[in-house]
């Protein structure tokens, strides 16, 4: 079996779903030497795949192969996860940042860390429903994942987020992005908190991005809907952030780099849950709330 499935396995079998205390530790960062390697391996795999040097490409398909060998095991995660009993409903969607690919277990994914924040701040635990999907685009979120969200969204989940898009700008159609995008909101409720596209550091692909976020925002603003602002958060890492805040096909986030993420959306999912318990508050009556 996968060194990388067993490693996941052992850390499903350690800790309890939902219940790693990540929310005031630093994330370790990566070995830079680390980071160098893997962007080698990928800039050697570029080079393969143009030349026709299969073995070169088999070799370079490595570190990719093996976090795709996680998406299993991480979705089981999530649906273990699901079963836990919450005050608040937290409902996720997104591609595979959202699942945690390239973390070293799903509770440092970004929203794993989220849900580590909430629970914290708010002293009571969260239930988790994460129906993102590693590989969506936002064709396939409005396919598959709003379908998966019936049920959760039946329930009037508290606290929504949406990262989408990452996955779009391999083959980019700004048309396309711009009405799936709606798609999708038109289905959730006027509360979700919307994430940026990550920055992707290479010019062409650059620009892509930056069109991308241009028509997320552009969307958002006219919903009234909050960003997390990931794209600048995930730029101003800077080079030290590309060589120790990655996983090792130098694409996905580790640990640390999901603590990025965690941190750009933490001020809108805190306000958000902070809104929703002063709301429980004064539906109570005696509960304090001033005349």
């Amino acid at each position: 079996m996968n060194k990388v499935i067993l490693t996941m396995i052992r850390s499903l079998a350690e800790i309890p779903p939902g219940r790693p205390r990540y929310a005031e530790r630093m994330m370790p960062a990566a070995s830079p030497i680390e980071g160098l390697r893997a962007l080698a391996l990928w800039a050697q795999g570029g080079l393969a795949r143009r030349l026709g040097w299969e073995a070169a490409i088999e070799r370079a398909n490595r570190p990719v192969m093996a976090l795709s060998d996680m998406q299993p095991v991480t979705a089981a995660w999530w649906r273990e996860r699901r079963l836990e009993p919450g005050e608040l409903l937290y409902l996720a969607l997104g591609d595979s940042t959202a699942q945690g690919i390239g973390a070293s277990t799903p509770g440092r994914s970004y929203v794993g860390q989220l849900l580590d924040r909430v629970e914290a701040r708010t002293g009571a635990p969260v239930r988790a429903w994460n129906v993102a999907a590693s590989g969506a685009t936002s064709a396939l979120c409005v396919r598959d994942q709003l379908r998966r969200a019936e049920k959760p969204l039946r329930r009037n989940p508290e606290l929504v987020t949406l990262a989408i898009g990452a996955n779009d700008i391999a083959e980019w159609n700004p048309v396309a992005f711009h009405s799936n995008l709606n798609r999708i909101l038109d289905a959730l409720p006027p509360h979700t908190i919307l994430g940026e596209v990550p920055c992707f550091f290479l010019p062409p692909r650059e620009e892509r991005v930056q069109e991308a976020n241009a028509i997320l925002r552009t969307i958002a603003n006219a919903r009234g809907l909050a960003v997390a602002p990931v794209h600048r958060a995930t730029r101003d890492r800077g080079i030290r952030g590309v060589l120790t805040e990655f996983a090792a096909d130098a694409f996905h986030p580790n640990d640390r780099g999901y603590q990025v993420w965690a941190d750009a959306f933490w001020p809108l999912v805190a306000a958000r849950v902070d809104e929703v318990r002063a709301g429980a508050r004064q539906a109570v009556p005696g509960s304090g709330a001033s005349a």
